[in-house]
């Protein structure tokens, strides 16, 4: 972390805070609607009928009504957490161990999300991080579950637990002193 990262506020917890079996309902919610699922289809260059063409996802599916590109779907998941879970208190998202799609969701569905931290552990290469395990559940607006990712996502610690002696090299300046609060 740099000077100014650890000045800029924060809404995202450090690693001491997400302890395993925390359960965090985030605030926002949102409504998935047709442009939504029309732009992000064509902008990731999925040509898949099922997302596009209203006829054959009509006609020809057993929806009935087109579909939101799943990828959408997890994307919007994984933005509505940041804002309580890692909003400045990340280094990185290292990936996904799992992601299902237990119902489907539809023009107008509204999603609210929940996180679950599984586990974590201190970074054996990194002194000042952590990783943690988090699972994000999504469900729309009659309690269905659309949506479960499991991700790791290297955290820092707090800052202000930190003793200078024990920073990593890549936070100290040329004359050694601590960048970090």
């Amino acid at each position: 972390m740099t000077d100014s990262d650890s000045t800029r506020p924060h809404t995202g917890k450090w690693f001491e805070e997400l302890t395993p079996g925390l359960v965090i309902p985030h605030a926002i919610r949102r409504t998935l609607t047709e442009s939504d699922n029309i732009s992000f289809t064509t902008m990731t260059m999925n040509p898949a009928w099922l997302h596009l063409d209203f006829d054959y996802a009509t006609n020809q599916t057993e929806f009935g009504r087109p579909l939101v590109n799943s990828m959408l779907t997890v994307a919007v998941v994984i933005g509505i957490s940041v804002h309580e879970t890692t909003l400045g208190t990340t280094v990185a998202n290292l990936g996904f161990r799992e992601v299902t799609f237990p119902a489907p969701v539809f023009h107008g569905d509204t999603i609210r999300v929940e996180t679950e931290v599984l586990e974590r552990r201190r970074s054996k290469s990194r002194p000042t991080q952590g990783i943690v395990t988090f699972e994000h559940r999504a469900y729309n607006q009659s309690n269905v579950c659309v949506c479960r990712a499991v991700r790791d996502a290297l955290m820092h610690l707090d800052p202000a637990t930190q003793d200078p002696a024990t920073q990593d090299p890549a936070t100290q300046d040329p004359a050694g002193q601590s960048r970090t609060a």
